[in-house]
């Protein structure tokens, strides 16, 4: 699989990487000089604690409207309103690559107006923490280099920008319970990932659906599928199992799935039953 590209590319990323570092750094400083937690920090801004960490550590790229509210938050003077250009150019410079038989799919998501995910195994990678997707990378086997892990790690957390970029898709998720209950990477991580599976569901653009293990019907255990509709273009549907996946186009089979997920999502839990399951689950830990 190649990460990194031709040597070019490579040296592109690893200066891209730096800068994504000193900008860390630089929120840091300023989020300790006036006394913020990063968990402070975050509620003020509007984004989680887990977020601002890997800002800070340069593992995630900051949006250009957090550093402008976080510029007059803290009171830089423009400090990191200055970096949002230089961002933004390094970005396109080292763009996050994905495994090879992932970027059809990764490519079609970033202009994706619509999105609807069927999770029976996994929780989605849009919803994943941090500490969440480092584990799934780390247990993976055969096992993948470090340097692989953490790249796979900042791909999967790039991705999750089009829940927070304007307009947003209209984003649904139907999980199953069993899915909600399984504590990824130790009980503290599966806690702070129960927390944002709250935040993320508090979004307008988004609705968290639960489908109870007890159910004694269920209209698809053909395993997850995602329908998707990238801006212009028609509805296709993605399968992904064992590393290999299938782009979904033919019209007949793209409206078999969709009314295939109709049926999970009415019979799963509503938003708010769902966010009640979520919140006992938590409580539970």
């Amino acid at each position: 699989m190649e990460l990194t590209g031709p040597a070019g590319n490579a040296d592109e990323a690893e200066d891209a990487a730096d800068l994504f570092r000193v900008i860390g750094r630089q929120l840091r400083l300023l989020r300790e000089r006036v006394g913020f937690t990063q968990r402070e920090l975050g509620d003020r801004l509007g984004y989680s604690e887990d977020l601002i960490r890997s800002v800070e550590c340069g593992r995630r790229t900051p949006r250009p409207e957090l550093l402008d509210a976080a510029d007059d938050l803290l009171g830089a003077g423009g400090l990191l309103r200055a970096a949002k250009e230089d961002l933004e150019r390094a970005k396109t410079r080292a763009r996050v690559r994905h495994p090879t038989w992932f970027k059809d799919y990764a490519r079609l998501e970033r202009e994706a107006v619509e999105l609807h995910d069927y999770s029976s195994l996994a929780l989605p990678g849009l919803l994943q923490t941090e500490d969440h997707a480092r584990a799934v990378f780390t247990s993976r086997q055969p096992l993948l280099p470090d340097d692989v892990v953490e790249q796979r790690v900042i791909a999967r957390l790039e991705r999750q920008e089009i829940l927070t970029r304007w307009p947003p898709p209209l984003t649904t998720f139907t999980i199953e319970e069993s899915v909600l209950r399984r504590p990824i990477g130790g009980r503290a991580v599966h806690r702070e990932q129960l927390r944002r599976l709250l935040e993320t569901a508090a979004l307008r653009s988004v609705e968290l659906h639960v489908m109870p293990t007890e159910r004694p019907e269920h209209p698809s255990l053909g395993g997850p599928f995602i329908l998707l509709t990238p801006k212009g273009r028609h509805q296709v549907g993605y399968l992904e199992i064992q590393n290999t996946s299938k782009l979904v186009t033919d019209p007949e089979e793209v409206r078999i799935l969709a009314a295939r997920y109709g049926s999970i999502r009415g019979q799963a839990l509503n938003p708010r039953e769902s966010l009640t399951l979520v919140e006992k689950t938590l409580g539970e830990l």
